[in-house]
Formats: structure tokens, C-alpha cells, sequence
């Protein structure tokens, strides 16, 4: 990024960082009353212990091959939160060396904090399962972590916040429907976890849409033109370089996902409907003051989802079902 404008990026975060605290007590949870994995697994220390692991491989049983491969996905993705935090305290005006107590610093590690039940809760409970071939899982993860990934926003804060903010709403819808289907598939236990880690992204998603919405109201223009900038690139998910033994950077991910089409966990129309939430939320139509680029950009952003959407009538999801190495 040129250095002028690295520095009005620095100027502007600098800025909203000094009311953070606020949105931080508004959108992340007090630690002690936050839900902890515990709450939702069986308890080792109990004589009941082993029969309650019993009910819960029977209630994963049946389970469909297709649903159990877009969880561990869904746990992978979750368990790869190193690589996300290390991205954002890298972000322009996120500076935990010289400033470790500011807003910003503040909220990724209490964002971290709160996103990092989810793995644990997650990989606990499939681990019980009696399901998953666990170090198959484990080493995509580690694969994963490994690897990293590139999302396409550089140290840019206004892209990585367009980015979590979109990114943060699919892993809602996602969460929400595999809590659906659990229930429809006899297991009201796993709904309610897949729910709790849901309502977390959904509040995790509010916050970071509202970082953008101060963004927009200090400098338009170049929030626009990076919005435009990510939906150009498309927002990759960010295990897309998720894989298994023995497959390149990406193979595994793309399996996964035409399981989450299959199921209807994650599907373009999702992707569509999302970019159509957030045009509305931060009322890209309508924002005043952008220069000529910009104007281009919001053009461009407001004519997108209908071309998205004649594209995606012509999509078709593989049916063949691939064979995970994670399922036993």
C-alpha cells in the first residue's frame, strides 16, 4: 500500500479506536458468563460419564455422510484460528507491540478469545462421536494452519473488515443450518451447540459491519473502492486451502463446499443474499460525498448481485459424494 495511503488508513482507525470499548462491551460477552465447551459435553469426572458418551454416539449414528464431512470442515476452519489472529494484529493500526493496550489490540484478543470455544467445543464433541478418524482431521488442520492463507486484503483495515464482516455472516448461516439439520436428523443435542456458535458469529458480524459503517462516515471513497476491490476478487473462505495427506493446497476445500451445496449449509445463493445484506446495511446506494472512482465502484456493487444471480442459475453441485479421509 502507497505510504499516503497507509497513513490516512492509520489516521482513520486511530480514530474509532478511541470508543471501542463500548462496542467491545456491546458485541463480546464477560468471560464469566460466557458459555465454555464444558457446558455442552460430557463430564469426565462423573460415574454417569461413559454413558452419556454411549447416547452420544448413538445420536450421531446416523448421521449422513454429507453433514458429518461439512462439520469437520466446519471445526477445521474453526480450529485454524492461529492464522486469523496473526492476520489482524498485522492489520494497519492494529499495533500490539507499541501500543498493547489499545482498543484495537483489545478486541482481537477478546475476539480470539470468544472464537476459540468454537474449535475446542467442536473437536471434543466429534472426537466423542465415535464417528471421525481424528488424526485425519488433525493433520488437515495443522495442513491448514501451516499453509496459511491469503484473503486478498493485504494490511488494508478497511478490506479485512469488509472481509470479516462477510466472512462472519457466512460462518452464521452455516452454524445455523447444521444446528437445523441436526435437529431434523434426531440430534437435539448437536443443534444446540451448532446454535450457540452461530448467535457468537452473529454478534462477532455486527461488530465488524459496524467498524465499517464509522469507516464509511470518515472516508467514503476508499472504503467503496475497497469494497468494490474484494467483491472483484470474491471473498474466499478462509479455509480455501484447506486439503488432506497426500492432495495440494485447496483440493479438500472444494469437496467440502459441494457438501455444504449438496445440503444446503452454504450456497452461492447464501453468498448473493449476504452481499445483499451488507449493501443494504451500510446503505451503499444512497452514501454521500465519493469521488469519480468511487461513484464507479458503488455502480459496479449495486448492479453485482443480479449478474451473480444469472450466473448462479447456470451452477450445478456435483452429486458424486467424494470420499473424506476424516469419516470412518
Amino acid at each position: 500500500m502507497e505510504p499516503a495511503l497507509a497513513a490516512t488508513r492509520l489516521e482513520v482507525m486511530r480514530h474509532i479506536g478511541k470508543d471501542l470499548d463500548g462496542l467491545i462491551a456491546e458485541y463480546l460477552k464477560p468471560i464469566d458468563e460466557n458459555w465454555q465447551p464444558a457446558d455442552f459435553l460430557p463430564d469426565a469426572r462423573r460415574e454417569n460419564f461413559a454413558g452419556e458418551v454411549k447416547l452420544l454416539q448413538e445420536s450421531c449414528r446416523d448421521l449422513p455422510y454429507d453433514y458429518m464431512a461439512v462439520l469437520i470442515g466446519d471445526t477445521i476452519t474453526e480450529e485454524a484460528l492461529p492464522t486469523y489472529e496473526s492476520w489482524l494484529v498485522d492489520v494497519i493500526g492494529v499495533n500490539q507491540v507499541d501500543e498493547p493496550e489499545s482498543g484495537w489490540v483489545k478486541w482481537v484478543r477478546a475476539w480470539t478469545a470468544e472464537e476459540n470455544r468454537h474449535g475446542d467445543l467442536l473437536n471434543k464433541y466429534l472426537y466423542l462421536s465415535g464417528r471421525v478418524n481424528m488424526r485425519a482431521m488433525e493433520v488437515s488442520t495443522q495442513y491448514l494452519i501451516a499453509d496459511g492463507f491469503d484473503i486478498g486484503t493485504d494490511r488494508d483495515p478497511y478490506r479485512n473488515f469488509i472481509y470479516t464482516s462477510f466472512q462472519e455472516l457466512a460462518t452464521n448461516v452455516s452454524h445455523r443450518r447444521t444446528a437445523t439439520l441436526a435437529k431434523k436428523f434426531g440430534n437435539p443435542h448437536l443443534s444446540k451447540i451448532c446454535g450457540v456458535i452461530a448467535s457468537d458469529e452473529m454478534r462477532h458480524a455486527k461488530a465488524y459491519k459496524a467498524f465499517v459503517t464509522r469507516i464509511l462516515e470518515i472516508d467514503p471513497s476508499e472504503l467503496m473502492i475497497a469494497l468494490e476491490d474484494m467483491m472483484r476478487k470474491k471473498i474466499v473462505m478462509p479455509a480455501h486451502f484447506m486439503r488432506e495427506t497426500g492432495l495440494k493446497m485447496g483440493d479438500t476445500f472444494s469437496h467440502f463446499s459441494d457438501a455444504a451445496q449438496r445440503l444446503g449449509v452454504y450456497t452461492t445463493i447464501d453468498y448473493i443474499e449476504i452481499l445483499d445484506s451488507l449493501l443494504l446495511e451500510w446503505e451503499i446506494g444512497s452514501v454521500k460525498d465519493l469521488n469519480e472512482q468511487a461513484e464507479k465502484a458503488r455502480d459496479y456493487l449495486m448492479a453485482l448481485p443480479t449478474r451473480l444471480r444469472r450466473i448462479a442459475d447456470r451452477t450445478k453441485v456435483p452429486e458424486l459424494q467424494y470420499e473424506f479421509s476424516w469419516i470412518s
